[in-house]
């Protein structure tokens, strides 16, 4: 069973509201019409008349249906209100009335500006846009949540088999958005992903931080960085009272995922070889490893899945499906609910 049968169920119970903010692309618009015939969430498609009637011929649909809402983003009333929050929040970084106003006609940062005004739960793009462009929109728009410096990402990795362990579900973090996080950014990472993954799955989490030593098998300042954030993390795990959280490092990937190394590496581990999320010690390691999984394990790789921010914003691969932007518009309903009862 993908781990996209049990995110679905769990998306549909949260009825959530999703912008999909490129109503211009025809992969987008029959993602929609999808999302909304399987009751996976309620969708504002932000397009004009124009791109949507040449979108949805491309595709083959209709959007004439219950629960989705189009959106000319350029002449919607809400525009002005929008656009003088914008002003509000980014005042102190010399952004003008005017410049709002202008920046409002950016569908991107119209949608991120709904989600923050509350007038949806989360917004899906990027099947056009860049991911620069729309992690600037994101962090410009939502900030980072109270106590979490950076905004990160994480791969949900489907797995073909289950690991050592038992897993079918794993994270990988972060693969996506900062190149060399220092030991302090590590246990933001860290933490926003056990956000995600316990969203996504139900499940508590078990992090591991990985290097190339395991307990001090070898001296490095890259494994320095490790140990350092796998001490901090333990702490910040106490000062949060998280019983939920497992967490341990510096750990090589095999005693990380496999019980009967990690009895023979580290037998005083609380992971005990059964992590659940890794943690990786900078872009190039996860990057890496998630697509080496992916190609030569045949696992399915959902993300760049962006956390940290005060809600939920997900980027797509410009490569992407109308299926895989179903996908992410239930992973960032699961998200959504999950904030809200965080909140």
């Amino acid at each position: 069973m993908s781990v996209l049968d049990s995110i679905i169920p769990r998306a549909r119970a949260a009825n959530k509201v999703i912008v999909l903010a490129e109503g211009q692309d025809p992969r987008v618009v029959e993602a929609a019409v999808e999302v909304v015939r399987q009751r996976i969430a309620r969708v504002i498609l932000l397009a004009t008349r124009e791109e949507l009637s040449q979108a949805s011929a491309e595709a083959g649909v209709s959007v004439g249906i219950a629960d989705l809402t189009v959106k000319n983003w350029l002449e919607a009333e809400e525009g002005r209100a929008l656009a003088e929050q914008f002003y509000r929040i980014r005042a102190h970084k010399g952004i003008t009335r005017a410049q709002a106003s202008e920046i409002m006609r950016n569908r991107l940062y119209f949608g991120n500006m709904m989600v923050r005004a509350g007038l949806a739960d989360g917004m899906v793009a990027g099947s056009i846009s860049s991911t620069p462009d729309m992690l600037r929109a994101a962090f410009r728009c939502l900030g980072t949540e109270e106590g979490i410096s950076i905004g990160s990402s994480c791969f949900i990795i489907d797995l073909n088999q289950p690991s050592p362990a038992g897993d079918r579900v794993l994270a990988f973090a972060d693969c996506g958005v900062n190149p060399d996080p220092s030991s302090e950014q590590l246990v933001d990472i860290a933490i926003a992903t056990c956000e995600t993954f316990t969203a996504l799955t139900g499940r508590p989490p078990r992090v591991a931080f990985l290097s190339y030593s395991t307990y001090g098998s070898a001296k490095h300042p890259l494994v320095d960085k490790v140990a350092r954030a796998a001490e901090l993390m333990r702490r910040r795990v106490d000062d949060l009272g998280r019983t939920d959280i497992v967490s341990d490092g510096e750990l090589q990937a095999d005693a990380a995922l496999v019980p009967d190394v990690a009895r023979r590496k580290c037998s005083s581990s609380p992971i005990r070889g059964a992590a659940n999320i890794l943690i990786f010690p900078d872009i190039q390691s996860g990057n890496i490893g998630y697509k080496l999984v992916e190609r030569l394990a045949g696992a399915r790789a959902f993300g760049p899945i962006l956390q940290g921010l005060t809600a939920p914003v997900n980027d797509l691969s410009r490569g992407c499906s109308s299926a895989d932007i179903v996908g992410v518009v239930a992973i960032t309903a699961c998200q959504a609910a999950f904030h809200r009862r965080q909140a």
